[in-house]
C-alpha cells in the first residue's frame, strides 16, 4: 500500500467542515503529497484521497494544483519570514541575535512537515509565479536582518544588504545540508558553530559610535 492509502482508510470522508477549517485540512495534505512526491509527481487526485474528500471539493477551494502549491508557499514563506523577525526583536545583544537568526532556520528546516522543501527545494523553480515567492521571502529576510546591521554598524544600506545576504544564506545553506547529513550533530551544537563562524565575521564591525566592536 502507499502512503496516501494507508492514510485514506484512517480518514471519515463527508464530514462537514467550516470553509476555513476545510482549507486548512486541504492545505495539509498538500503538503504531505507535495514533500513525499514533489510538484510534478503530485496528483490533485492524490492530495483530495489524502484529505479524504471527493476532487470536486478540492476544486471548490483551489482552481488548480499551481494555485493549491502557491497557497502552501504564501504560507510557509510567511512563516520562515515571522521566525526570522521574532529571532531578530528576541533580544539587544548582537551575538545572541545571531545565533537566534540561525536557529530559526535550523528550526524552520527541521520542522516534521518538511515545508522547508517548498522553499528552497521546490522542483517547481522554473514557475515564474514560485521563483518571485522565493526571491521575495529571500530578500524580506535579509533586509530585517539588513536594518539591524546598518543601525548597529552605521554602514550603507547596500553595504548592510551585503552582508545580510550572506548571513541568511549562510544560515539557509548550512541548516539544509545539517539536515540532510541526518544531523550528525546535535541541533545546539550545529547552531553554536555557525553562530562562532558568523559572529567571527560580523563582530568585525564596530558598533556605530562606538570604538568597541
Amino acid at each position: 500500500m502507499t502512503a496516501i492509502e494507508q492514510t485514506e482508510a484512517a480518514r471519515p470522508r463527508g464530514t462537514r467542515l467550516p470553509r476555513r477549517a476545510r482549507r486548512n485540512q486541504l492545505l495539509g495534505a498538500a503538503q504531505e503529497v507535495f514533500v513525499a512526491q514533489g510538484y510534478h509527481a503530485a496528483a490533485m487526485d492524490d492530495i483530495a484521497e489524502r484529505a479524504g474528500v471527493s476532487k470536486p471539493v478540492l476544486y471548490q477551494h483551489f482552481p488548480g494544483k499551481l494555485d493549491l502549491y502557491l497557497a502552501l508557499l504564501d504560507q510557509h514563506c510567511e512563516s520562515l519570514l515571522q521566525a526570522v523577525q521574532a529571532a531578530l526583536a528576541s533580544t539587544t545583544d548582537n551575538k545572541l541575535r545571531v545565533r537566534a537568526t540561525m536557529d530559526a532556520y535550523f528550526a524552520y528546516v527541521e520542522d516534521d512537515g518538511g515545508a522547508f522543501r517548498l522553499v528552497f527545494e521546490s522542483d517547481l523553480t522554473n514557475e515564474p509565479a514560485v521563483r518571485e515567492r522565493v526571491d521575495k521571502v529571500t530578500f524580506e529576510c535579509a533586509e530585517a536582518i539588513c536594518e539591524v546591521i546598518a543601525e548597529d554598524t552605521g554602514l550603507s544600506k547596500a553595504e548592510s544588504m551585503l552582508l545580510a545576504s550572506g548571513l541568511g544564506g549562510l544560515a539557509q545553506v548550512v541548516a539544509r545540508s545539517w539536515l540532510h547529513s541526518d544531523r550528525s550533530v546535535p541541533r545546539d551544537q550545529a547552531v553554536q558553530l555557525l553562530t562562532s563562524l558568523a559572529w567571527r565575521g560580523i563582530a568585525g564591525f564596530p558598533l556605530h559610535g562606538s570604538e568597541h566592536h
